[in-house]
């Protein structure tokens, strides 16, 4: 099978192609540009180099979320194309998990990290277990001075992430036992990563429905609900501004 995988979901952008186990090629850049315009370029690189069509792709994996609303409409909307398109399958990945997966060689609990502005993150938990990464905790927005006294009890806990530096001296204040990650390839996105992740996955049923998972509403869309008191939630309140 032969995956085209793609990350856009945050600063980093990563594409790799993988056919069954084998890494056939990766682009990965950690610069703050657009990915708008970055990510057709680097798919249309990437396949020229190894020698692929468009039409050889079975399978489309992209980073499904949270992270970067913007980023995040932008890989799913190509994913969605590309599977469209080309008729291929979709599947769906944390980005948090391509974090977490990262850290292979770690025994303890990984958290992944992605600041969410306001002292609040995107976070989850993950295990290595027997070869396989574990969910030990969903993903979730939440305030980190509700998450750090949830991890106390832990006795091995890995930080990873580039936004962590920001929050390392709360986290090292709450938390003294816990390890910030100091490896530098693991602080971002890796499409090979990404790629066998969702090699494992089953692939959407409705390529039409699949959606990027934000975690929390923009801020606008917050405002407008606190001002309209009368909405339950049942109705598209964006047709109504």
């Amino acid at each position: 099978m032969k995956i085209l995988a793609f990350d856009t979901s945050n600063k980093t952008l990563t594409v790799s192609l993988m056919e069954d186990t084998l890494l056939l090629g990766e682009i990965t850049t950690n610069v703050n540009k657009n990915h708008s315009v970055t990510l057709m370029p680097a798919i249309a690189d990437l396949m020229e180099k190894v020698g692929l069509t468009p039409q050889d792709i079975d399978r489309i994996v992209v980073a499904q979320g949270p992270g970067s609303y913007t980023g995040l409409r932008i890989g799913v909307t190509t994913a969605k194309t590309l599977a469209d398109t080309l008729n291929c399958e979709l599947v769906g990945v944390s980005s948090l998990a391509v974090l977490a997966a990262n850290c292979r060689n770690y025994n303890g609990v990984i958290v992944p990290l992605f600041d969410a502005r306001r002292n609040n993150v995107y976070t989850g938990l993950y295990k290595w277990q027997e070869n396989e990464l574990q969910t030990v905790k969903n993903d979730t927005h939440i305030a980190l001075t509700d998450l750090l006294p949830q991890l106390a009890f832990e006795k091995e806990i890995l930080f990873v992430g580039e936004d962590v530096i920001k929050f390392s001296d709360q986290i090292k204040t709450a938390l003294p036992h816990a390890t910030i990650n100091q490896v530098p390839h693991w602080q971002v996105p890796n499409g090979a990563v990404l790629a066998e992740l969702g090699a494992k996955k089953a692939p959407v049923l409705e390529i039409d429905a699949f959606l990027p998972l934000y975690l929390k509403r923009v801020e606008a869309e917050e405002k407008w609900i606190a001002s309209h008191q009368d909405w339950t939630g049942d109705e598209n309140y964006v047709e109504k501004i």
